[in-house]
């Protein structure tokens, strides 16, 4: 439930919130609307409002669009959401990446320098270098234009005061994810359906946050003035890897089929990124709430009411 103080903040603001038809801008947009904000979504096609929000048809790449978006909406924060997600390490990916990623955060923070007060809050990622981390090269396209646009966003905020900050993100999960390309919705998918997943090596670790730990993090950001300027790690801060994800969805789950690894090849160049949480509980007083066990059983539940599936939770899986 949301806090008193939350709702007063936030009970009548108009907000903008780019790419809000995706996984966390779906659930981003409810808890606002929940909270009393005057939301208004944007997404490349038109939807039908589920939650009293306005929506806007518009490419956040189109200077133009995103020009006319802020000016006639005033927001009172932005939450940039409006990315191109991809972890292969292809270099046709490269200008793909460039326009969507970067273009995008150029002509938002362009816009907003001329709306004096509004707060933007990017959703990074933890792909994206640290400026600790020295002379390591980018990762992937993906990796790269997430870093260019936490350049971008120090550079508004230095020169023009633009009240920005960026959340490197972690893997999120949780309810209404349908895409099974990831992990966490092809294997309890696989599993609930009596299918066996099949898998890498495992061995790969990633940091694990639940979408509703998320959204409290993109709330409190825009909430907190020390934000701007500043970007911040959203994970758990613990390392879970692939295979003891897995196993663990297995036991939620339970029945018969079983994950298999080594049957796919792992992607070359992979490692651990885990977050480094400290800033964000200092500065923003976020940490993360749900565990990584409760927080796959709600998604489990989610997936069998969603697709039909008779599944019985179980306290110890």
């Amino acid at each position: 439930m949301p806090s008193p103080a939350e709702e007063d903040y936030w009970h009548a603001r108009p907000v903008l919130v780019t790419g809000a038809g995706g996984f966390i801008g779906t659930h981003l947009v409810r808890r606002l609307s929940a909270l009393g904000a005057r939301v208004h979504a944007v997404g490349r096609r038109c939807r039908e409002s589920s939650n009293g929000e306005t929506w806007h048809v518009a490419d956040v790449s189109d200077a133009g669009a995103v020009e006319w978006l802020v000016g006639s909406t005033r927001p009172a924060a932005v939450f940039h959401l409006a990315s191109e997600v991809a972890g292969a390490r292809d270099p046709r990916l490269v200008l793909p990446m460039l326009h969507s990623n970067l273009t995008g955060v150029v002509n938002l923070l362009t816009a907003v320098a001329d709306v004096p007060g509004t707060r933007v809050v990017l959703a990074g990622s933890l792909e994206e270098l640290r400026p600790d981390e020295g002379d390591r090269a980018p990762s992937s396209p993906y990796a790269v234009s997430k870093w260019a646009a936490d350049g971008y966003a120090r550079m508004f905020h230095h020169l023009w005061d633009v009240q920005v900050s960026n959340l490197r993100i972690g893997m999120v999960y949780g309810p209404g994810r349908q895409d099974t390309h990831k992990l966490v919705p092809y294997v309890a998918l696989s599993l609930l359906r009596g299918r066996t997943p099949e898998l890498g090596s495992g061995t790969r670790h990633l940091d694990w946050v639940y979408v509703d730990d998320v959204v409290d993090a993109f709330l409190a950001a825009a909430e907190t003035p020390d934000a701007s300027g500043r970007a911040f790690d959203i994970g758990t801060g613990t390392g879970t890897s692939i295979r003891d994800t897995a196993d663990l969805l297995s036991q939620i789950v339970g029945g018969r089929a079983r994950p298999r690894y080594g049957v796919l090849a792992d992607r070359a160049l992979d490692s651990a990124r885990i977050a480094d949480t400290t800033a964000a509980t200092k500065v923003l007083g976020w940490r993360p709430t749900v565990e990584l066990e409760e927080g796959l059983r709600r998604t489990v539940g989610w997936f069998a009411r969603e697709n039909g599936v008779e599944w019985v939770a179980r306290e110890n899986g």
